[in-house]
């Protein structure tokens, strides 16, 4: 059938040259331009084209959808020439050319023959929404093209993606532009409420009941989630609407068959309201709309690494996926776009989204670049993986046995890569298969990766994971109503996994006990960092192994449990909100997660006790399991200990004595005298060298009681080289004799400057201030009063004796008149009287 002039159409020659000439290209058009359909049944002439087309698309719904508009214009049925596949879907023939096909099927392919033999042209479609497995798909058929297959054609095609990056990634290639959208988009900008998005639903329905009212045609309203389209629904149904308005809900987790509802042309004198996530912001045009109303939010997942978990938060689209909703409006004639912000509003908003893999959780990126047989820096990315997430995948992978130690990929990362799932859920599943749980394993994965099919009739449903599990039995939950279309792809999505499953050469393993909490058992293989151990003292409150804290929100079935693990819980704060939980068994956990327990030999410094605490723990992550004491702890650690609570006590606990202390200050003042080879002895320094000048002095101690039994003095003494020893009491002595025969003790503590304190009649017949350190130190002479006090603190004693003793002798000859008061004190002595 003849094909209706597309925009596009004026450059597809430029395309196609480039892709023959250089090999590869960058094609930027604007929505509604007509590129996703057209650019591939152009190729499909092309001279050079031999082989297969390959087209990426980030949906299913997108996927399906290019696939049988094409081969409607190719007068074909799907699965001829023009075909498709997801990961759930597959209509492909042995005459099929082009093949429309989402991302995750590229990398499947290229693992499996990475030179795509067979295959002429890998088209990126929508490349702008930078997910995760397109950047891993180009950049493997980057260096497949490289390495391998210099004929592999790449394009890469969008309506707002900054191309200049994208064409030097590429090597410099061409950028061709498609200029002017095919029908224009009248774009109005309404007040934002004072609200902020608390009252979105409410703003939407009425912003919907106006434009029906105001415009003719189809309506397409974008909201941040499946919450929001439910109650908006739910609004406009309460509502008098016109007669000829259907509403259809537009979201990831619909059939199929409803979501073909949603984009399928209207009856004959009807029109619709298409309540749409941003499933519907790119390749994708829905029969006879002609008004968008935007409400600029969509929901993203976000990976925490600092806690391992990924959540959904609400977020403000950019500048560029307010373009691509606006283009939905002008697909097929005039539109009309409704912005429920203003234009100041946006002047704010991102140019463009960001890449998933800056935000994402990098664990099945860690395992496809392990099975691909290269590191993330051997790649040519447009973002570089982040480096912590990264490790953070590849440690999850080594828990789960899909990595050696070395990182490379183990035969049981093989069948987890096989089941094309995440990590997580396919290592559940194969621990299922071994353990003969095929049925509930499968049953488990699929729970975990679709929307929960329970709600609570009073708030939000309880969190035990066996109500799910009756509940896809068919009984009843009470206190709780089944969401009937989650309920059924999940038990779809549960059969395609025990297919999957029973593919796999792993048949059940003999002489493995059955565990007594089979779901718990199963989801900590899945889940090993977040099994939960109650907190004492709080009944809801859990220490999960990967060392986050979590909790219940309210008292449920579970809250009392002593062990649980959570597969599902919210990453934001402190204190994580457990949404998905199920009960574990102590003994399950020794039996089955033996490989991830770790006994470890705990030897510390107990500092309420003063002393070592030796004992060892078996630990799971963050947990301890059990605690026993050591009998005979390696005493290399117990010293280490010792000396670590002894910095941490302080010197003060060791036993200093006069004599000790006195001999320290006297090394410290040779120390800032003459520097070395005499020794730093200030506190700093010797806690900075414990483990050298007092840890071999520590043998068979563990307590600070024991340290009573150190000689100080001998271990200080021993920090002397020789011939220090002998040289200390000559330079800096202990005591002077004073002219009278007496023996003073010098004091080497109270500043820069040792001190000789003596009575005035003591230093009778001392004409000179006596010097110590080989003559270079003048002491500080505090000259005493009979009663002990300073009368003078002098470093010049002979000055003292002509200037200041007279006017001394005058003042304390008549208070101690039985005291020698000399005229000359220099010509006598006193002696021992």
């Amino acid at each position: 059938m003849p094909h209706p002039p597309q925009p596009i159409d004026t450059v597809l020659p430029q395309v196609m040259q480039a892709l023959a000439e250089q090999g590869a290209a960058v094609l930027q058009a604007p929505p509604g331009a007509g590129k996703t359909t057209r650019v591939p049944l152009a190729a499909l002439h092309a001279p050079w084209c031999t082989g297969t087309i390959l087209m990426l698309q980030p949906r299913r719904l997108a996927t399906r959808g290019a696939a049988r508009f094409m081969a409607e214009l190719h007068g074909e049925a799907v699965g001829e020439t023009i075909g498709y596949q997801t990961r759930l879907e597959r209509h492909v023939g042995p005459r099929t050319r082009v093949q429309v096909i989402t991302e995750g099927i590229l990398t499947r392919r290229l693992q499996q023959d990475p030179a795509l033999e067979g295959v002429s042209l890998v088209i990126f479609d929508e490349f702008h929404e930078r997910n995760l497995a397109s950047d891993l798909g180009l950049a493997l058929c980057l260096q497949s093209r490289g390495l391998l297959r210099e004929d592999l054609r790449i394009l890469v095609m969008s309506a707002t993606l900054d191309v200049a990056p994208v064409a030097r990634l590429m090597g410099d290639v061409p950028v061709i532009h498609s200029e002017g959208r095919r029908f224009p988009v009248d774009i109005r900008h309404l007040e934002p409420s004072r609200r902020g998005h608390a009252d979105l639903e409410t703003r939407m329905t009425a912003t919907l009941r106006q434009v029906l009212t105001e415009e003719t045609g189809s309506v397409l309203a974008f909201l941040p989630g499946q919450r929001e389209i439910e109650r908006v629904a739910q609004a406009l149904d309460g509502t008098d609407l016109p007669t000829d308005v259907n509403i259809h809900p537009l979201y990831g987790n619909l059939p199929p068959e409803a979501q073909q509802a949603a984009i399928a042309p209207c009856p004959a004198g009807r029109r619709k309201v298409v309540l749409t996530t941003d499933i519907a912001e790119t390749s994708l045009t829905i029969d006879g709309v002609r008004v968008v109303v935007d409400s600029g939010l969509a929901r993203r997942p976000r990976f925490d690494p600092a806690s391992g978990l990924t959540r959904l938060e609400t977020v403000r689209i950019s500048r560029a996926s307010a373009v691509q909703r606006s283009g939905r409006a002008g697909r097929l004639e005039p539109g009309v776009c409704l912005r429920l912000w203003t234009t100041s509003d946006e002047a704010a908003m991102p140019e463009h989204s960001p890449a998933e893999i800056l935000e994402a959780d990098l664990a099945p990126l860690a395992l496809e670049l392990a099975r691909w047989g290269a590191d993330a820096g051997e790649l040519a990315w447009l973002d570089p993986p982040p480096t912590a997430a990264l490790a953070q995948g590849r440690d999850l992978l080594q828990r789960l046995g899909a990595l050696d130690d070395d990182g490379r990929l183990t035969a049981h990362g093989e069948a987890i890569a096989a089941l094309g799932t995440h990590p997580r859920l396919a290592h559940l599943m194969l621990g299922g298969r071994r353990l003969g749980l095929d049925t509930l394993a499968c049953r488990l994965a699929a729970l975990l990766e679709e929307r929960d099919i329970l709600g609570g009739l009073d708030g939000p449903a309880e969190a035990d994971v066996h109500l799910r599990l009756e509940a896809l039995e068919g009984r009843g939950v009470p206190g709780h109503r089944v969401h009937r279309g989650s309920r059924e792809r999940v038990l779809r999505q549960a059969r395609r996994f025990a297919a999957a499953l029973a593919r796999r050469p792993s048949p059940p393993s003999e002489g493995v006990a059955p565990p007594r909490e089979p779901a718990g058992l199963l989801l900590a293989l899945a889940y090993p960092d977040r099994i939960g151990q109650r907190r004492p003292g709080g009944e809801a409150r859990y220490r999960l192994s990967g060392g986050r804290g979590a909790a219940f929100s309210r008292h449920e079935s579970l809250s009392g449990q002593e062990w649980i693990v959570v597969p599902n819980l919210d990453g934001a704060g402190r204190e994580a909100r457990i949404f998905l939980a199920a009960t574990l068994d102590r003994q399950d956990l020794e039996v089955h997660l033996a490989r991830l327990m770790e006994r470890r030999q705990q030897v510390v410094w107990d500092g309420r006790a003063g002393a070592v605490t030796a004992r060892q723990d078996i630990r799971l992550g963050a947990l301890t399991l059990e605690t026993r004491p050591l009998s005979s702890p390696d005493p290399e650690r117990i010293r280490a200990a010792l000396l670590e609570g002894i910095r941490d006590t302080g010197l003060a606990c060791l036993p200093w004595s006069r004599d000790t202390q006195g001999l320290r200050e006297r090394v410290n003042f040779l120390h800032r005298t003459l520097g070395p080879p005499w020794p730093d002895l200030s506190d700093a320094v010797l806690l900075q060298g414990l483990e050298d000048w007092l840890g071999p002095w520590l043998e068979g101690m563990s307590r600070l009681t024991h340290l009573d039994r150190l000689d100080l003095t001998a271990i200080l003494r021993g920090c002397l080289d020789w011939p220090l020893p002998q040289e200390l009491d000559r330079l800096a002595p202990t005591h002077l004799s004073l002219p009278g025969g007496q023996r003073v003790r010098l004091d080497y503590g109270q500043g820069e400057v040792p001190v000789l304190a003596a009575r005035l009649q003591w230093l009778f017949g001392m004409r000179e201030t006596p010097c110590i350190a080989g003559g270079r130190v003048p002491l500080l002479v505090h000259v005493l009063s009979p009663a002990q006090r300073p009368v003078q603190i002098t470093r010049d004693l002979a000055g003292f004796w002509t200037r200041t003793y007279p006017d001394v002798k005058k003042d304390l000859k008549g208070r101690y008149p039985k005291h020698a008061w000399p005229d000359d004190p220099l010509a006598e002595t006193s002696g021992r009287r």
